[in-house]
């Protein structure tokens, strides 16, 4: 186990539990959740005790918790009161890199404000779901065919104009749906940090660390002009461990017993192994190529064992299999954790799951 692993572990909250999924979320400001279960699972593996799914979809339908494009053009699951400020670092550069594709799809900034509109009108009683509002477009005389409806929900998200709140919940089912809400109704007001661009790199060096310049440039999505901006800012609020490699200052306090070898069943798209630009520390070559991004961009859901990649595992939470177990599959090499160790591992995450 080297020192970097062992920071990475703590800094995670993987051997520093928070004491909630919504301190962790706020420790992490941002976790991938493309995969809703996966972002969930996500908080979950990094709080104390035995947190189960239901305790993480109650913080969405408090609004502590909110699901929206905060970076890189990608979903991510974020405390509430965290998404207009980072939208003030991330949005236009998101909006210009799906410039592209909008033109593509016949979107402008006309057709943004008509949907918009419409959608305020329609969502002033209360939530809706993505097939609702694409009714809604078909209502408006457009197609949200070709991904022209999820492109233009995606422009109102980086906009902060929506945002993906409460949980459809199903009966004895794992929900993979929310709501849509106004963001101005619902995201709390409170005051921005004085330096937006700063914090965001003093919170990534918080969840992530120990991290560099161009690990911060590819998680922000940011060009590295203004990465290096952003730790030239911040450089004071965290410690240089190394030159160019920064920690947090104030460390999350590891748990009594904490084991940096544990093995441990991470989710899909996990942040411990997505968020850097340079994933070797984590996995080696062979163990990168079997989890991913593949072709189709999937990063398949991960056991750690000793801070590094030994395998991948698998779980359904399709109607009727949400309660099988998760099947593991060990990639050999090293390191290699025992049966025993990857079944308490998986068990942690079915108790999570079951209880929804």
């Amino acid at each position: 186990m080297t020192a970097l692993l062992s920071d990475r572990l703590r800094s995670h909250r993987l051997t520093a539990p928070a004491r909630t999924p919504v301190a962790a979320a706020r420790h992490m400001l941002a976790v991938q959740g493309q995969e809703f279960l996966a972002g969930r699972w996500a908080l979950g593996i990094r709080s104390s005790g035995a947190p189960t799914l239901a305790a993480v979809d109650a913080a969405f339908d408090r609004g502590e918790l909110v699901r929206t494009h905060t970076m890189r053009g990608t979903l991510h699951v974020i405390p509430a009161e965290d998404v207009r400020w980072v939208l003030s670092v991330t949005g236009d550069r998101q909006l210009r890199q799906d410039a592209s594709r909008q033109r593509q799809l016949g979107i402008d900034d006309a057709l943004v404000r008509r949907v918009e509109s419409a959608f305020r009108e329609r969502l002033a009683d209360g939530g809706r779901t993505r097939a609702q509002l694409f009714d809604d477009l078909i209502e408006l005389g457009i197609d949200p065919a070709g991904q022209r409806g999820v492109h233009l929900i995606y422009a109102l998200n980086v906009r902060g104009i929506l945002v993906q709140g409460p949980v459809v919940h199903r009966d004895d089912a794992v929900s993979r749906e929310q709501l849509f809400m106004l963001g101005e109704e619902w995201l709390p007001d409170g005051v921005p940090p004085a330096d937006p661009l700063a914090e965001l790199f003093v919170r990534y060096v918080d969840g992530h660390g120990p991290v560099t310049v161009d690990d911060f440039a590819w998680w922000s999505g940011l060009p590295i002009t203004v990465a290096r901006e952003a730790v030239e800012r911040g450089r004071a609020r965290v410690t240089e461990k190394g030159e160019g490699v920064f920690v947090g200052t104030v460390r999350p306090r590891r748990a009594a017993g904490a084991d940096d070898a544990a093995t441990l069943a991470l989710p899909m798209f996990d942040e411990y192994y997505i968020s850097y630009a340079d994933r070797s520390a984590v996995a080696s070559a062979e163990s990168a190529a079997l989890i991913g991004p593949g072709k189709n961009g999937m990063v398949r859901a991960s056991l750690l064992a000793a801070g590094r990649i030994a395998g991948a595992w698998t779980h359904s939470a399709a109607v009727g299999r949400h309660r099988d177990e998760p099947i593991p599959e060990l990639f050999g090499g090293e390191p290699s954790p025992d049966h025993a160790a990857v079944t308490s591992a998986l068990r942690r995450y079915a108790d999570f799951v079951s209880t929804h």
